[in-house]
C-alpha cells in the first residue's frame, strides 16, 4: 500500500503560467519507500485559462468552484485530499529537492508534532534568491510561539505559512483556512501554533516567487483598514484557541 502526501495548490488565471514549474519541483522529489505524493490543484473561479496548464499525470486532482480567493479554494479543495498530510504549494511556488522528505521526516518521527515550515528563500524575477536573515534554529517551535513572536515583530512571523505541512486531521479540525481575503495562511499557522507544536527545518525548502502578478503585490493588499481587520480576526483567534485549556493537539 502506498502511502499519500497531498500537496495543495489553489491557482487564478494569471499565476497558471508557473504550474509547469511548480510540477517539475514536484517531479524531483524523491520520498521515502512507499511514498508517493497526490497533487490537489483547485482554480479560484471557473474559467478555460487553467486547465491547459495542467499536466496530464494520474496523481493530479483539478477542480474549479466559484471565486473566492486562495482560502475558498484551498478549502474546496480539501475534499479531494487523500493524503494524512497535507502540504501547501502556491501555483506560483516552487519546492527545493528533498523538501517533502524533510516534512514527511519530522511528522512521522514524533506524533506530537502537528505542523512543519522550512526556510524559504525569494525567488526575485532575475532569478536571483534572496533569503530571510531572522530564520529560528532547527527544531520543534514550541505551542503558541508564533503568535508571540508575531506580536513582538510587528505582525511579522518567524516561519513563512507558504511551506506549511500540516496532519490532514488537524487541519480539518481547524477549519482548513480563515475565510480572509489575504493573510489567510498567516492566520491558519497561528492556530495552528495555538494548539499544537512545530517544527522548523534550516534547510530551504521553498522558492517564493516574486512577480508583478501575486496577489500580495497588488494595491489593495496594502490598504490599510483592511489590513488591521485581517490581523485583529487573525490575532483574536489564536489567543482564544490558546485559551481553550481542553483544545490541545497531543499526537
Amino acid at each position: 500500500m502506498t502511502n499519500v502526501i497531498s500537496v495543495m495548490t489553489a491557482v487564478h488565471p494569471p499565476a497558471a503560467q508557473y504550474l509547469a514549474d511548480a510540477y517539475k519541483s514536484l517531479l524531483e522529489q524523491e520520498l521515502p519507500g512507499g511514498w508517493d505524493w497526490q497533487w490537489v490543484i483547485q482554480e479560484d473561479g471557473e474559467t478555460d485559462e487553467v486547465r491547459p496548464h495542467v499536466p496530464d499525470d494520474p496523481r493530479i486532482s483539478f477542480g474549479q468552484g466559484r471565486h473566492g480567493r486562495a482560502a475558498m479554494a484551498r478549502t474546496l479543495a480539501l475534499s479531494r485530499a487523500k493524503g494524512e498530510y497535507v502540504r501547501v504549494l502556491d501555483a506560483d511556488d516552487m519546492l527545493t529537492p528533498g523538501s517533502l522528505a524533510r516534512d514527511l521526516k519530522a511528522l512521522t518521527r514524533d506524533p506530537a508534532i502537528g505542523w512543519t515550515t522550512s526556510r524559504v528563500l525569494d525567488l526575485m524575477p532575475d532569478g536571483s534568491t534572496v533569503g530571510f536573515d531572522q530564520d529560528p534554529p532547527e527544531g520543534i517551535i514550541e505551542r503558541g510561539a508564533v503568535l508571540e513572536h508575531w506580536e513582538e515583530h510587528n505582525f511579522r512571523a518567524q516561519v513563512h505559512p507558504a511551506t506549511l505541512c500540516i496532519r490532514r486531521d488537524l487541519l480539518l479540525a481547524l477549519g482548513g483556512w480563515m475565510a480572509l481575503p489575504a493573510s489567510e495562511d498567516t492566520g491558519l499557522l497561528l492556530a495552528l501554533s495555538a494548539v499544537a507544536r512545530g517544527w522548523f527545518s534550516a534547510e530551504t525548502g521553498l522558492l517564493y516567487r516574486k512577480w508583478p502578478g501575486q496577489v500580495t503585490s497588488q494595491p489593495a493588499h496594502a490598504d490599510e483598514r483592511e489590513r488591521e481587520a485581517r490581523f485583529a480576526v487573525v490575532q483574536a483567534r489564536a489567543r482564544a484557541l490558546a485559551a481553550m485549556e481542553n483544545w490541545r493537539f497531543e499526537g
